[in-house]
């Protein structure tokens, strides 16, 4: 039977990539000059860095340029509420989404199987396997996912005949 996962991964690589990148232009801007911006990352969670709101807001906008041109897509950054810290300083935590969660796995195949298409969903782990008698109903269903499931970039694999 054709089958194929449906997953959220990030390329961590280019991640990290965007994340140095940030940080470089960020020790170069002239309005960052004497201040304590950065982001500093630990696995799959970012930290931002700032020493007030707006400046706050600049250190996440140069970081989402660099994601976008790095081909990362922003929709796997998960913003927390900013804290303060000593000060007036700032910090946000900044999640990187890795697997889907449980309720869009489970709309998801909700989704797949309001659309009487003759294949099987189910939910295995953070990921959603697709199976069908034929390959054709399987790019239907990935065409279906591309358009209904705009909450997180998912990427199919695991494709096998």
């Amino acid at each position: 039977m054709p089958s194929f996962d449906a997953v959220c991964k990030p390329n961590m690589v280019e991640v990290r990539n965007a994340t140095e990148q940030a940080n470089k232009e960020i020790a170069n801007r002239f309005d960052f000059k004497g201040s304590d911006a950065r982001i500093e990352m630990r696995d799959l969670e970012l930290t931002a860095f700032a020493d007030d709101d707006f400046k706050l807001g600049q250190v996440r906008d140069v970081l989402t340029t660099k994601m976008a041109k790095r081909g990362v897509d922003v929709r796997l950054l998960d913003l927390a509420k900013p804290e303060k810290i000593a000060g007036d300083k700032l910090k946000q935590s900044i999640k990187v989404r890795n697997g889907i969660e449980s309720t869009l796995s489970k709309k998801m195949v909700g989704l797949i199987k309001d659309s009487r298409l003759k294949v099987s969903a189910s939910i295995q782990g953070d990921a959603v396997r697709v199976t069908g008698a034929k390959k054709d109903t399987l790019q239907d269903v990935i065409a279906l996912l591309r358009t209904q499931v705009t909450e997180v970039p998912l990427t199919f694999e695991n494709f096998r005949d």
